[in-house]
């Protein structure tokens, strides 16, 4: 092949893999899926949100059913106020559990919503009262670790089998003769 062919081919292959570079980064970022038409917003209080974003989305069932909004901190009630976007078709009772969960290798976080089974349905401006906080992975590693640290040495030995110890399959073994 002639030197400009090569050069061409060598071109194309680059620009492919530059666009499916770009590709994958806005599908990381959440940039590449807005199905979400017209959506009424409601918040929810949390503790720890962990890694949670602006633009994060919000899943019942698997489904993406919204987007996370507005996040800030409430001086007064030390909580993290996220505002939740969900589109207008879905309805969900007023006792729906807000849960934040962490999906995939790179550790996206999500708000997931579990229905409850009120009659009355959330609308404009509500507030999601039950919630559970993002499961940081820091602090369950450290708890871990010194929960281990904390156990006295003889706690963590295992009795051994003695003689002189009586179980009950040596009673039933005595007892059959």
């Amino acid at each position: 092949m002639e030197r400009t062919t090569i050069d061409l081919w060598v071109g194309i292959f680059v620009a492919l893999g530059i666009a499916a570079l770009l590709g994958l980064a806005m599908k990381v970022g959440n940039l590449t899926t807005n199905t979400i038409g017209a959506t009424y917003t409601v918040e929810a209080a949390f503790e720890n949100i962990g890694g949670l974003k602006s633009r994060a989305p919000v899943k019942s069932a698997g489904v993406v059913v919204g987007r996370v909004g507005d996040i800030r901190f409430d001086a007064s009630t030390y909580e993290a106020i996220v505002s939740i976007n969900i589109d207008r078709q879905f309805s969900f009772p007023a006792d729906t559990f807000a849960n934040i969960y962490t999906a995939g290798l790179l550790g996206e976080q999500y708000i997931g919503l579990e229905a409850g089974g009120d009659e009355i349905a959330l609308k404009e401006g509500d507030k999601i009262m039950q919630t559970q906080d993002a499961v940081v992975l820091e602090k369950m590693i450290s708890q871990f670790l010194y929960n281990k640290a904390s156990e006295p040495e003889s706690a963590a030995k295992t009795p051994t089998h003695d003689d002189s110890v009586k179980t009950d399959d040596d009673a039933l073994t005595a007892n059959a003769l």
